[in-house]
């Protein structure tokens, strides 16, 4: 009985990988669509919850949103090889958390504001190469419509999260230059720029805080 069921696990273990396998990956489309729909659902059921425990819903998108962003490959980008080729494995682990955290902190603000006005996905586009971008639109609640635009990239076989232009801002864009920005004012001194990060996307929340009212229609 004992070797029946050795036997039997065995074959478990060696079928499932390729099961595993098997399973292909979701569209960079299905990606965005799934994990939005995941996401507002989790703030819908604890959105009294996370006013009073931010922290709580940073956590939570931690959860959800971290394992489709490419933070690495973010991480890098926004240092530019300028600087991350000057910085230690440390360094460039502790700046990756850092962003992490202040990217969650970022969108989270912003969506503990959001009252279900509406928020929809755009139909696929071409994604048979390895990189594309998922659009979607968001109703404000003045009733603007704020574009936004995921860049993906196919790292390993799946769909990442590389960039995000929110009504014309792109924030790749803006990260590196607050980042550069930054080095400059702390004397080039990399670990004061990185253990400082949450300041700079403070600042980039002001920024493009002030951008929709000014250019949303």
């Amino acid at each position: 009985m004992i070797s029946t069921l050795r036997r039997g696990l065995l074959v478990m273990l060696a079928v499932f990988p390729l099961v595993s396998n098997a399973v292909a990956a979701p569209s960079a489309h299905d990606l965005v669509q799934d994990t939005t729909n995941r996401m507002l659902a989790d703030l819908a059921a604890n959105k009294e919850k996370y006013k009073q425990d931010p922290q709580g819903f940073y956590n939570a998108l931690n959860t959800i949103v971290g394992p489709v962003v490419d933070a690495e490959g973010i991480s890098k980008s926004i240092m530019t090889v300028k600087y991350s080729r000057k910085a230690t494995p440390a360094q460039m682990k502790t700046f990756e958390e850092n962003f992490k955290k202040g990217l969650f902190q970022f969108y989270g603000n912003a969506l503990l504001e959001y009252n279900n006005q509406g928020i929809t996905v755009d139909p696929p586009k071409d994604e048979s190469g390895d990189r594309t971008s998922v659009g979607m639109t968001v109703k404000g609640s003045s009733g603007a419509i704020y574009p936004v635009s995921y860049t993906l990239e196919k790292i390993n076989g799946e769909w990442k999260l590389r960039n995000v232009i929110i009504n014309g801002i792109n924030i790749g864009k803006l990260f590196r230059d607050q980042f550069a920005d930054a080095m400059q004012r702390n004397g080039n001194d990399l670990d004061k720029t990185i253990n400082g990060w949450a300041g700079e996307v403070a600042k980039a929340k002001e920024a493009t805080d002030k951008k929709p009212e000014q250019s949303a229609q």
